[in-house]
C-alpha cells in the first residue's frame, strides 16, 4: 500500500505535504514556473497554508505531469466539443485504484457488498471519464452479475431496481444529478412507485450543468429522498483533476479521507484563507496526485464546517482531524478579484 493511506496523524500529514511541495516543485514543470512566477523561493515553504495552489484551469492548456513519467492514460473533464476541456494525464494508474478503494471503504464499505449499477448518461456517451473509471473499477471489485450501466433505459432500470429490492439485496446506484431527476419524472409520468428499501444507496455525483432548472443541492437530495423512498442519498465529490474522492453521506456534508484536504480560500484574495464556518473558494490537497498536482485551487465554493457544529475535533497532535465541509456551488467569476494573475 502506497505510504499515504497509513497516515494516522495530523503531523504525518503537515510532513507528507510539504515533501509532496518539494517533490513537485523539482519534477513538474508547469508547477514550478507557477511557484517561480508568483516569486516564491520554494525551500520557505515551512508550513501547509504558504503552499502555491494551482488554478484548475491550467489543465486546459497545460500538461502537468511528472517529468520521471510517460503515460498514454489521461482522463478528460466532461463538456461540449467546442469547450477547451481539461486533461488529466495518470502515470501511476494502481495509486488511482488504492485511492478508490481505500475512500470507498472508509465511508461506504467492501466493494464486494454491493451490486453496483450506473445511471451516468453524459459520462458514458464520452471517452476518458475518471468517474467512469471509478465506477468499472468498483464494478470489477463486487463481482455481481447484476452489475450495469443505464443511458436512458428508464423501464429497465425501474425493473431491475424492482427486482433487487424484492431479493432484499444491496444496491448502490451511482447517478449524475439531472439523471436521476429524469428517472424519477419517468417513474412518476408512469405511475410507478419505487418501494423503499433499506438496501438501496444513492450516490449522486453533481452534474446538472444547466440540463435542469437549478435548484440547491438540498432541494435536490430532498426530492431524491422523497422519489427514491431511502434515506441513504449520498454525494460524492471529486473531479477530473483529482484521484481521490470525499463522501457525504447526507446534509450535504462531505468528509474526505486523510490524505485529502480542503482549504478555504479567500475570493478577494487567492493567497489567504477565511476562517471555519465562512464561504469562499475550495483549495484541494489531495496526495494521491503524487505525478501531477496534489495542490489545486478550484472554482467551487465551499465552506468548512466549525468544532461547534461538528461537536469533535482533534485532542492532541497525535489525532488527525479532516474537517467536514459543504459544496455550495461554483464561483461567479465577477467575484474573482487577483486571480486572473493565476492563470495568465
Amino acid at each position: 500500500m502506497n505510504e499515504i493511506f497509513n497516515i494516522q496523524t495530523e503531523a504525518d500529514f503537515q510532513q507528507k505535504c510539504l515533501e509532496t511541495f518539494q517533490y513537485q516543485y523539482n519534477n513538474i514543470e508547469v508547477y514550478r514556473k507557477f511557484v517561480d512566477y508568483l516569486n516564491i523561493n520554494h525551500n520557505d515553504i515551512q508550513e501547509v497554508e504558504k503552499i502555491p495552489f494551482l488554478p484548475i484551469e491550467m489543465f486546459k492548456n497545460h500538461t502537468i505531469l511528472d517529468q520521471n513519467r510517460k503515460t498514454d492514460l489521461y482522463f478528460q473533464s466532461s463538456g461540449t466539443t467546442q469547450m477547451n476541456l481539461s486533461k488529466h494525464w495518470i502515470s501511476d494508474e494502481k495509486l488511482y485504484q488504492e485511492s478508490i478503494q481505500e475512500s470507498f471503504e472508509q465511508f461506504i464499505g467492501k466493494a464486494e457488498d454491493y451490486i453496483f449499477l450506473g445511471l451516468l448518461p453524459s459520462y458514458l456517451e464520452k471517452q476518458n471519464s475518471s468517474l467512469i473509471y471509478m465506477v468499472d473499477f468498483l464494478m470489477k471489485k463486487s463481482g455481481k452479475a447484476e452489475n450495469g450501466y443505464f443511458l436512458y433505459n428508464h423501464a429497465e432500470l425501474f425493473e431491475i431496481l424492482k427486482e433487487l429490492s424484492k431479493q432484499n439485496k444491496k444496491v448502490i446506484l451511482f447517478g449524475v444529478a439531472f439523471a436521476l431527476l429524469d428517472f424519477l419524472d419517468f417513474a412518476e409520468n408512469n405511475h410507478h412507485i419505487i418501494e423503499s428499501s433499506d438496501q438501496l444507496v444513492i450516490i449522486e455525483t453533481g452534474g446538472m450543468k444547466g440540463r435542469k432548472q437549478e435548484m440547491t443541492k438540498d432541494e435536490l437530495l430532498n426530492i431524491f429522498h422523497k422519489g427514491f423512498g431511502t434515506d441513504k442519498i449520498y454525494s460524492e465529490y471529486s473531479m477530473t483533476e483529482l484521484l481521490s474522492q470525499a463522501y457525504s453521506l447526507g446534509q450535504n456534508i462531505y468528509d474526505c479521507p486523510n490524505w485529502m484536504r480542503i482549504l478555504i480560500r479567500n475570493t478577494e484574495d487567492p493567497f489567504s484563507y477565511v476562517e471555519d464556518g465562512r464561504n469562499g473558494a475550495i483549495n484541494i490537497i489531495d496526495l494521491a496526485n503524487r505525478h501531477s498536482c496534489s495542490f489545486i485551487a478550484t472554482q467551487d465554493l465551499g465552506r468548512i464546517q466549525t468544532e461547534s457544529e461538528i461537536f469533535r475535533g482533534a485532542q492532541n497532535d497525535n489525532e488527525i482531524f479532516t474537517k467536514p465541509f459543504q459544496v455550495l456551488g461554483r464561483i461567479d467569476h465577477s467575484d474573482i478579484r487577483g486571480c486572473s494573475l493565476l492563470v495568465s
